[in-house]
């Protein structure tokens, strides 16, 4: 049977869907901004029926979106019990702190010998993240760009590995660092404390910006293990 005519007819939306992936993809987002907002803490389950019901969506849809998280680092999934948001360990945050200290001390004593376009990847790691405090975005925001930033000091070796290894390092502070931020409301100070530390470097003096960063890490650990560990 030939098809109605109004189904030849061409119009500007017909290249438009809405597929699964992006269903998929709209969950994930919804869910990691209530884990950066606070609405969903550490360790809460995350239960594919619940989750499914209020944003109406198949449960199969949540399952994949639960899936991402967990990629991410932002969800856990454990036999037996399911997935829930990401509880940091104390002594892993530790091992973590001091590795990425390891990578990004390292890349930011590479300042003089790294390429102009590395560089300049600090520079742009810093502004966005500038401008993201300024308009006071969302934590998740803010926590994705300065994460960036540091992501850009290990840059400077220019070492996709050594940057891949940086990434899994980081997927592992996000939801610390998102509830020390909500914690103590501390992005703009650290704005400005990077923005000290790009101009050191850019005044030559590269072992200041390497203590200044050092001195940064220690800070970052000693405030995620006290806002986060300490006794009730």
């Amino acid at each position: 049977m030939a098809a109605p005519e109004s189904a030849s007819v061409a119009t500007p939306y017909g290249g438009l869907s809405l597929t699964h992936s992006s269903t998929v993809d709209r969950v994930a987002e919804e869910l990691r901004r209530a884990v950066f907002e606070g609405e969903l803490e550490a360790g809460t389950p995350l239960r594919e029926v619940a989750i499914a019901d209020s944003l109406g969506v198949a449960r199969s849809t949540v399952r994949e979106a639960l899936g991402l998280l967990v990629a991410e680092g932002i969800a856990v999934r454990e036999p037996n019990r399911g997935v829930s948001v990401a509880s940091p360990d104390p002594e892993a945050i530790t091992d973590v702190v001091r590795a990425r200290a390891v990578l990004e001390v390292a890349g930011v004593r590479r300042w003089a010998s790294a390429s102009e376009e590395a560089r300049e990847a600090v520079r742009t790691a810093l502004r966005e993240y500038a401008a993201a405090v300024a308009a006071e975005a969302s934590y998740q925001q803010l926590n994705e760009r300065h994460l960036a930033l540091h992501l850009s000091f290990v840059g400077l070796h220019e070492s996709p590995r050594l940057v891949a290894m940086a990434e899994t390092l980081i997927a592992e502070l996000k939801v610390a660092l998102a509830q020390i931020d909500r914690i103590r409301r501390n992005a703009h100070d650290q704005a400005g404390s990077h923005t000290h530390l790009l101009e050191l470097l850019d005044g030559g003096d590269v072992e200041a910006a390497a203590t200044d960063l050092e001195a940064h890490l220690a800070d970052a650990e000693v405030a995620i293990r006290e806002a986060l560990f300490r006794a009730p």
